[in-house]
């Protein structure tokens, strides 16, 4: 166990380790929405800036909406490590996101589904990038599918 800041509230303090799946949670949130037990506003609450940040950078993941049922989601990808601004970086292209691969300093990136028409939001996945971080997949481990 780690005794760095955060470490016992299961908060990733160090870029090591495997990519982390969030499938479960995702499905759980849906399944409670539709279940009527948490509303349009507990679940569509993403912050003004990740909305911008998804209109302008996000990249179309050829999947409706599962709250509005109108809208395409689409992933955003924050990278945060030492260098970086402490709010992230968002990253805007696939090269970018190469260049935090071969970065010489190791990095977390976080990736996010938004859907810019009802304002859902979900963490998707975390996985390590950057020095002595070998290549994990860059896509989801398993397909989607909401009970």
């Amino acid at each position: 166990m780690s005794l760095r800041p955060g470490a016992l509230d299961g908060i990733q303090t160090s870029p090591t380790g495997g990519q982390v799946e969030y499938l479960l949670a995702r499905n759980s949130v849906i399944r409670e929405f539709r279940k009527g037990r948490l509303s349009r506003l507990d679940v569509c609450d993403a912050h003004p800036e990740l909305i911008r940040a998804a209109s302008n950078l996000g990249r179309p993941i050829g999947e409706q909406c599962p709250i509005c049922e109108e809208s395409d989601l689409v992933e955003v990808t924050f990278v945060f490590g030492a260098k970086l601004p402490a709010g992230g970086r968002c990253v805007a292209t696939q090269a970018e996101l190469g260049r935090y691969w071969r970065r010489k300093e190791p990095v977390v990136c976080y990736v996010i589904e938004v859907c810019c028409g009802c304002r859902w939001n979900h963490l998707a996945r975390m996985y390590p990038a950057g020095a002595g971080v070998d290549a994990v997949a860059r896509k989801p481990l398993r397909s989607r599918t909401t009970s």
